[in-house]
């Protein structure tokens, strides 16, 4: 922790001069899109496997017809399908999945009072008038919701919720035009595991508010960072 506080602090003595008193938060950005880049080839790559997986649609659909009245031969069939053209039906969680411990990596920074036996210094920065190391019920609790901090965590919420709609409209276009052919019959169910995460995709991105409510503001702009790149990078690769 106490390298990782280190890192923080020197990014933020870097960009000192372009944002002052809410270079910290700026350093938080710019860590959360170094780690972005950094997984940027994962999402590519799974970019690639979505592609793949729309391509084996057809030779899916020729199993269905083979296997239609035996549900657990053709799940069989359409599972060692994906594994003769290593193809992997999940393979797009990986990108989110690393970058879980970066996340946890600023939550316990920014909630911890010291670090490496010492004060906590990055607990007094702030993003314009409100705490880094503070949530949302603090800056409530403070001032209410018009006050600087309740203020600040009022244009996160627009532009989480702004970036969840976007999502939803990508996500749902993208179903509709890459549709999950079923393991089984015509009702029969998808690849073990696929069927809640395709239910779950469209509304992924809502969740975030829940997210940003109940951080610490410092994990809250690395997620808000991190869901909007997220969101432009899909737009970009999927098209």
């Amino acid at each position: 922790m106490s390298v990782f506080a280190n890192l923080v602090e020197h990014l933020a003595d870097l960009l000192q001069p372009l944002f002052g008193a809410s270079a910290a938060a700026a350093a938080i950005v710019l860590f959360t899109a170094l780690v972005r880049l950094l997984v940027h080839p994962l999402s590519r790559a799974a970019a690639r496997g979505q592609k793949a997986r729309t391509a084996l649609q057809p030779k899916i659909a020729e199993l269905r017809k083979k296997h239609g009245k035996n549900p657990e031969k053709l799940q069989r069939a359409v599972l060692e399908l994906h594994a003769e053209e290593k193809v992997s039906p999940l393979a797009g969680c990986l990108p989110g999945l690393l970058q879980v411990p970066a996340f946890f990596l600023l939550y316990h920074l920014f909630s911890s009072d010291t670090i490496g036996g010492r004060a906590n210094e990055l607990l007094g920065h702030e993003l314009l008038a409100a705490p880094l190391g503070e949530r949302w019920t603090d800056a409530l609790g403070g001032g209410g919701a018009l006050s600087g901090a309740g203020l600040v965590y009022a244009g996160l919420f627009v532009i989480v919720a702004g970036v969840a709609a976007f999502s939803y409209r990508l996500s749902k276009r993208m179903m509709a035009a890459n549709p999950v052919v079923p393991a089984g019959g015509g009702g029969g169910e998808q690849l073990p595991g696929l069927g809640a995460v395709t239910k779950a995709m469209p509304f992924m991105s809502f969740f975030t508010l829940v997210t940003v409510a109940v951080v610490p503001l410092a994990a809250a702009l690395y997620v808000v960072t991190s869901t909007t790149w997220s969101v432009v990078e899909r737009a970009v690769l999927y098209r």
